[in-house]
């Protein structure tokens, strides 16, 4: 049975409902599944959790999804540069779950490696660690620490993004547009998947490929797509 669909919605069929858990991947508007989450803003469904590494900006990637009051919680490292997001957070509209970049991370690998939890240092000390469970352990050096009980992510639904595809589904990110996607991709019960390009299966290098076909479920091509910039800074010309 073929993996791909011919647009985000016909992917996203029978997957979405109301109060879900979305795994996301993506770093500010880098690697961002934009496609996918058109379709689910598209969608109406309401209620969403979602697990990802930000919210996008004003009105792009998880942003759009903000503005039309479909985000329910964020758990995320970082809620910087997005109005709307403050304005939820601050009015007691949207709840956020903060996660250190690393934990976040690790929560996703975990949730996909079928772990339920594991103890870390990061956090312990701070907002992080209230209402976790604490467990002292020998560090590398033979000293007794203190560690914070982190809890694996097993989303309902994983949305990703990759440069290119098989049509088996074997994946390999760009670069940076690595980030969060790999992780995120692992942890969903269900991974719909957003490329730039779609090859016949054996076309890639076996060595190359980042993420395995049988993580992935759904398939479409997204391209053609524009390469956003989150903040443009140029310097003035100077006169001749």
């Amino acid at each position: 049975m073929s993996k791909i669909y011919p647009n985000a919605a016909a992917a996203l069929d029978g997957l979405l409902r109301d109060d879900m858990l979305i795994a996301a991947g993506g770093f500010g508007l880098c690697g961002v599944p934009e496609r996918l989450l058109d379709a689910i803003r598209d969608s109406g469904v309401t209620g969403i959790t979602f697990a990802s590494n930000n919210a996008g900006i004003d009105n792009e990637g998880i942003g759009k999804l903000l503005r039309t009051r479909q985000v329910r919680k964020m758990i995320s490292s970082y809620v910087g540069e997005n109005k709307e997001f403050e304005r939820q957070y601050l009015a007691g509209e949207l709840e956020v779950e903060f996660c250190p970049q690393g934990t976040l991370a690790e929560r996703m690998r975990a949730g996909g490696a079928g772990i339920p939890g594991f103890y870390t240092k990061t956090g312990v000390g701070t907002q992080v660690a209230e209402g976790k469970d604490h467990a002292e352990f020998p560090d590398p050096d033979g000293v007794m620490s203190t560690y914070i009980l982190e809890r694996g992510i097993f989303a309902d639904l994983s949305i990703v993004k990759a440069w290119k595809a098989d049509e088996t589904g074997n994946l390999i990110f760009r670069k940076t547009a690595r980030n969060f996607n790999q992780p995120a991709a692992t942890c969903g019960r269900v991974c719909v998947v957003e490329v730039e390009e779609i090859v016949p299966a054996g076309a890639l290098n076996p060595d190359s490929i980042h993420l395995p076909g049988v993580f992935v479920n759904r398939l479409i091509l997204g391209a053609p797509y524009e390469k956003k910039i989150e903040f443009r800074t140029t310097r003035k010309r100077e006169s001749a």
